[in-house]
């Protein structure tokens, strides 16, 4: 009697993992595979180009109101973001400038082994609080991207915001203010 108690346990407990494994795997009552949910992005922002909304979880970084504060722009010269992946752009409208190049870029990529500060060769970096600046270009080739954007890069855990500015958008003195906000 022992055994067969034994043998009808064991039958049952191969039997309850199987019909496990087959409801685990078994497709959704649409027809497809069961998908975990899509991640939530917004679409009641004002979109720039063909692009979307950005992902609330980059934007919070820098939110697009810390950067029309800091950078002196309001809604009337907002022109819209445009949201990817690990990245958000906003755009703003800035007498005689084409619109695609007067944008304050965030760049939040995750990354295993954040360094304490950024690793350039082509520039030379300061630091407000705990956000670095591109101060200056190291190099002739690397000086037209200082004088038309400035980059600022903070470390956090497990990611790196960077950003980028538009100097047209943000000027040099604006960028402290830009850089007190980052998170």
């Amino acid at each position: 009697m022992t055994t067969r108690y034994a043998l009808s346990l064991a039958l049952v407990l191969g039997l309850g993992i199987t019909v496990g494994r087959a409801l685990a795997q078994a497709p959704s009552p649409s027809g497809g595979a069961a998908k975990p949910p899509a991640p939530v992005v917004p679409t009641n922002c004002k979109v720039y180009g063909p692009g979307k909304c950005c992902d609330p979880a980059v934007s919070a970084h820098l939110p697009k109101q810390a950067v029309m504060s800091s950078c002196g722009e309001t809604e009337a010269t907002f022109l819209g973001e445009q949201g990817s992946k690990d990245t958000c752009k906003y755009f703003f409208k800035v007498e005689g400038q084409k619109e695609d190049e007067t944008f304050v870029q965030v760049y939040v990529p995750p990354t295993k082994e954040v360094p304490a500060a950024p690793n350039d060769p082509f520039f030379k970096w300061g630091k407000i609080g705990n956000v670095f600046y591109t101060e200056k270009a190291l190099s002739p080739k690397s000086a037209p991207m200082v004088a038309n954007a400035t980059g600022l890069w903070l470390p956090g855990k497990g990611y790196i915001v960077a950003v980028n500015a538009s100097t047209k958008v943000c000027s040099k003195p604006e960028i402290k203010k830009l850089a007190g906000k980052m998170k």
